[in-house]
């Protein structure tokens, strides 16, 4: 109950905050500065119209079948001009001050056209200067998509976060299954060495003991004296197979003990994964009962192949201070075979979809915006960016999906 409170209130900041600034223009139409401006109005060809005084100009971005480049048709009088009566140059300012220009000149299909490419998202404020008979004019107007603001101290309470983009590391990981078990020489036995009744026991399965310590009392068939049983190794004691009363034979194993500080961790392999193994790599195990992970190495990958699965076995040596890990428990691991720098990385939690791009937020100052990327190699944790974003940039890397709704909300379209 108390959670979902906490998502309501949020959602109401959110709704409140994005009621204002540029976030109630986005994906809107905005009046140009000229005498007969009308921002609803559309061309024959789906453009925007801008007006003043006798010209009109009609401005689109042409994509389909080609890549997003500004192209423009000219009237006077509502009558067509020739492409050749005139230029338009199209100054865009994007968030974060960056500035681009698109110079528009004569086709030969009587359109004016960029060659320059406008690169996503479409979300600026725009000038249009057109040189029409001698005559110089101008526009400006904004044109946003993928844009909302949300106040600082919204931001803060929803759990918001950003980070700069800059360089990372992507691993490359192999997940795994394996099995805890005691290291080869750390199991031993404490054996009757002359038959005869027991007379005592004095540890049990679960005890805690050290090299020396008395287990057994045992009374000799041979001289009718009792001697000591004691523990050959400090560790664990795994089993008892003796009861007060019974007659040990000599040599009988009457507790099993174990030093388990240390663990192994047996790791099978399958399949061209076993290619990518060898020792000194970096290895996470999780303990699948609490989640809880320690870090190790691997130490060796076994000849032979476990008969069974058919796999490859390669081991690590996991500390187990707390004593929480237990033989015979599975595990699972993560082994990072390498590990390779890249110039451009952001965690997999900043992640979005919009549209139909792979895409982040960043934010400049209470703005925030979309931004598509290009991805390259990922890994469980971040994932490569190739392009789309710039050194320095202040990425949402938490709460991102919030930033999406809010943009959502505000109905920002992909309009122009």
């Amino acid at each position: 109950m108390k959670l979902r409170l906490t998502i309501a209130l949020l959602a109401l900041a959110l709704a409140g905050c994005g009621s204002s600034g540029s976030n109630a223009d986005a994906g809107h139409e905005h009046a140009a500065e000229g005498d007969h401006a009308d921002a609803d109005a559309r061309g024959e060809h789906g453009g925007r119209l801008l007006q003043q005084d006798d010209i009109t100009i009609e401005l689109a971005i042409a994509e389909d079948g080609t890549p997003p480049k500004y192209e423009a048709w000219l009237y006077r009088d509502d009558k067509p001009l020739p492409a050749t009566a005139g230029e338009v140059d199209v100054a865009l300012a994007r968030l974060g001050n960056v500035r681009e220009t698109h110079a528009l000149r004569a086709r030969k299909d009587g359109r004016l056209m960029a060659d320059s490419i406008v690169g996503e998202p479409h979300s600026f404020d725009v000038v249009v200067t057109a040189r029409i008979d001698g005559r110089t004019l101008r526009w400006n107007f904004p044109s946003y998509e993928g844009r909302t603001v949300i106040a600082a101290d919204v931001a803060r309470q929803s759990g918001i976060r950003v980070a700069k983009a800059g360089p990372g590391v992507i691993a490359d990981e192999h997940e795994v299954q394996g099995l805890l078990t005691p290291v080869e020489g750390r199991v031993a036995s404490a054996m009757a060495r002359f038959p005869g009744p027991i007379r005592a026991l004095l540890a049990n399965v679960g005890d805690s003991v050290r090299a020396g310590q008395p287990l057994a009392s045992i009374e000799s068939n041979l001289s009718l004296s009792q001697y000591t049983v004691a523990a050959p190794i400090s560790g664990v004691v795994l089993s008892r197979n003796a009861a007060v009363g019974a007659v040990a034979g000599e040599g009988a194993p009457l507790f099993e003990i174990a030093d388990l500080s240390t663990l192994w961790v047996d790791l099978h392999v399958f399949g061209t994964d076993a290619t990518h193994l060898r020792a000194g790599v970096p290895v996470t195990v999780t303990r699948m009962s609490d989640g809880v992970q320690a870090q190790t190495t691997l130490e060796r990958v076994l000849p032979g192949t476990a008969t069974a699965s058919q796999s490859t076995v390669a081991r690590a040596t996991l500390d187990n201070a707390d004593g929480l890990w237990r033989p015979g428990s599975a595990v699972s691991a993560k082994v990072t075979v390498a590990r390779q720098p890249v110039a451009m990385a952001v965690p997999l939690s900043a992640l979005q979809r919009f549209r139909d791009w792979d895409v982040v937020f960043v934010r400049v100052g209470d703005t925030y915006e979309v931004r598509p990327l290009e991805l390259g190699r990922r890994d469980a944790s971040q994932v490569e960016v190739l392009s789309g974003l710039r050194a320095g940039d202040e990425v949402v890397v938490e709460q991102s999906y919030l930033v999406k709704a809010d943009i959502e909300k505000s109905g920002a379209s992909h309009d122009h």
